[in-house]
């Protein structure tokens, strides 16, 4: 059978798109380089036709299909699992732009676009679009909005789901929703877009996106502050909200740990101030009228800061090369991270009135569970998305650690992100990864509906299985 579903997976796409073996190994490892699986075979169509033929093919011969894009994902939740019986669906060769509206202000492009490249064609085209992200180089748009992805900007724009206004999806039949429309305003029923988009590729599979552009700024400011405490980077939060409005475009905090490593495995970056403070906040604003406009608006919020005392120095970007610098050092923590050794990582969100209270009783739990342990905490403050990762203590084996200590630092940091009214996945998903510990934070009743969609849309659940829930015909809990 596995045999003449690959032949028959060859006649749909040619025998060069139909890769088996040792020519998977790029398809089957996760990015953190922690989970290796085996697929049947990977299978890569170049249309939204051949899209919903592969399914149909594998649908047929009741062989599970994993959705991927750019595989940059950091819950496991785009790879096959290490049975060898599933066929991974790459979407990277369909890197089309089918068309941009400059009067509605929307781009239609096909899932495998490079955000990146995106990004470029917009730009070009006199817009902009604002999604960034790390992985922005390699990572696709399909697979954005399949995991819901957030970013620097979300405290102005919003996640993935806000830029996109329609979609073209196949279904786990093989059948092809084109609803591609670049619409506002559409009150015609259930709003299927959104049921899609987040869905981690268990429901359908996204071969294409209407996208909103915006006009580019006039101007677009970075500054770099150092500020005594989580408590104090809330106030200027605040602060910077009533000061510059909508111009507020990017909120980020980032501890001394975290700055310290960078410091450490990437000297010539020079991170300003990180010793002066517990903490330091890179903000950006985005001016629709001039540089000179938005300077003036950036220096009496800092001054208004610096009086009320929330800030205890800061700098403004002189150029774009300086706001480059600044934001390469905040981009450079998770290659810092990495290059410590290996570490436990935490994407969670909560109320920002709560995240000052949520650190302190967390960071308290962990160092009395592995004292010395290294807390290297950072991420959207504006958003309240936090990446709340952990480092093993200084000179000890890292494996070691994270073999010993990466269940039970979980346990700690889900528990409190629970008590304050988080939750355990702010912008990464649930994959596999934190599969068996939704059921421990979400609602019965959500967990139920949301198998009833899955059953819906996917009876024969061959579509990502065992992602996001676990599938019911294992027994398993929702």
């Amino acid at each position: 059978m596995q045999t003449q579903l690959i032949a028959a997976l060859q006649r749909i796409v040619g025998d060069n798109n139909v890769l088996v073996g040792d020519a998977t190994a790029d398809y089957v490892t996760d990015w953190r380089q922690r989970t290796h699986g085996q697929a049947l075979c990977v299978v890569r169509p170049g249309s939204t036709q051949q899209v919903a033929e592969v399914v149909q093919a594998c649908a047929q011969a009741q062989v599970a299909i994993v959705p991927q894009g750019g595989n940059t994902g950091l819950v496991e939740g785009s790879i096959p699992q290490a049975t060898g019986e599933q066929v991974v669906l790459s979407l990277r060769r369909m890197a089309a732009v089918r068309a941009i509206d400059p009067h509605n202000m929307t781009i239609t492009v096909e899932a495998g676009v490079v955000l990146q490249n995106l990004q470029k064609t917009v730009d070009e085209a006199g817009f902009l679009f604002p999604l960034s992200l790390g992985a922005e180089g390699s990572c696709t748009i399909g697979g954005n909005l399949a995991t819901n992805a957030g970013g620097t900007q979300v405290v102005r724009y919003g996640n993935a789901r806000d830029l996109c206004l329609g979609l073209e999806v196949v279904t786990a039949d093989g059948q092809v929703w084109e609803g591609l429309h670049g619409l506002r305003k559409d009150n015609t029923g259930y709003d299927l877009r959104n049921l899609f988009i987040g869905s981690e590729g268990t429901l359908g599979i996204i071969t294409a996106a209407t996208l909103r552009m915006f006009p580019q700024p006039a101007a677009q400011l970075t500054a770099w502050t150092a500020v005594a405490s989580l408590e104090a980077a809330n106030a200027l939060l605040a602060l910077a909200h009533t000061q510059l409005g909508a111009a507020l475009t990017g909120f980020e905090v980032m501890n001394q740990q975290a700055l310290q490593l960078v410091d450490k495995h990437y000297p010539h970056l020079r991170v300003p101030m990180w010793q002066q403070t517990p903490f330091c906040v890179l903000l950006e604003a985005s001016d629709s009228e001039s540089e000179s406009h938005a300077r003036a608006a950036f220096e009496r919020l800092l001054e208004a800061a610096m009086e009320q005392e929330l800030v205890v120095d800061a700098i403004i970007a002189e150029n774009l090369k300086q706001a480059h610098d600044l934001w390469h050092i905040r981009e450079s923590i998770t290659l810092a991270q990495a290059a410590e050794g290996v570490n436990v990582k935490h994407d969670v969100s909560l109320p920002v009135s709560r995240i000052p209270a949520f650190v302190a009783q967390t960071d308290a739990a962990l160092q009395a569970l592995v004292p010395g342990i290294r807390l290297v905490n950072f991420g959207h403050l504006g958003d309240g998305n936090l990446h709340y990762n952990t480092q093993a203590p200084e000179g000890s084996d890292a494996a070691a650690f994270v073999a010993q200590f990466e269940d039970a630092v979980g346990e700690v940091v889900y528990q409190a992100v629970h008590q304050h009214g988080g939750s355990i996945s702010a912008e990464h998903g649930i994959g596999a990864l934190k599969r068996d510990k939704l059921p421990h934070y979400k609602s019965p009743v959500a967990l139920e509906l949301m198998q009833r969609i899955k059953q819906a849309l996917d009876p024969q659940q061959l579509l990502n299985p065992h992602r996001v829930l676990r599938s019911r015909a294992s027994g398993g809990e929702g």
